[in-house]
């Protein structure tokens, strides 16, 4: 079975900056498209940045500029840079992977969600 573990969200003020990581754990033959979602209060979640395992990145347009998405292959952890923050940023983060787990011979395709950080912006 494959697991996100994130880590990295808090409390900061506007302007300030936070890194969230996720690590994926499990028996993961292939890590393909990772992701971080966001879902702030009343609101539906939606995309905040992908990665392609090579490397071809796509963010949402209010963060272009200010937040970066990379990811260490070696470690299967994706990362997200996230500065100039603004109280609009305030939302639990999500992390999103999907690839292929289990054995060469006995194989299947997953997508997995993290548990989720709180990242808030104060004013």
């Amino acid at each position: 079975q494959v697991q996100l573990v994130e880590s990295g969200g808090g409390l900061v003020q506007a302007g300030g900056s936070l890194r969230l990581s996720c690590a994926a754990s499990g028996s993961i033959l292939r890590l393909n498209a990772m992701g971080w979602y966001r879902q702030a209060p009343g609101k539906q979640r939606e995309l905040v940045a992908g990665i392609t395992s090579g490397g071809t990145t796509n963010y949402k347009d209010s963060v272009k500029g200010r937040f970066t998405i990379t990811r260490d292959n070696a470690k299967n952890t994706v990362y997200l840079q996230m500065n100039s923050l603004n109280p609009e940023d305030t939302a639990v983060y999500y992390c999103n992977a999907a690839g292929v787990a289990g054995t060469v011979l006995s194989y299947r395709y997953f997508e997995v969600w993290g548990q989720g950080t709180l990242v808030t912006v104060s004013s």
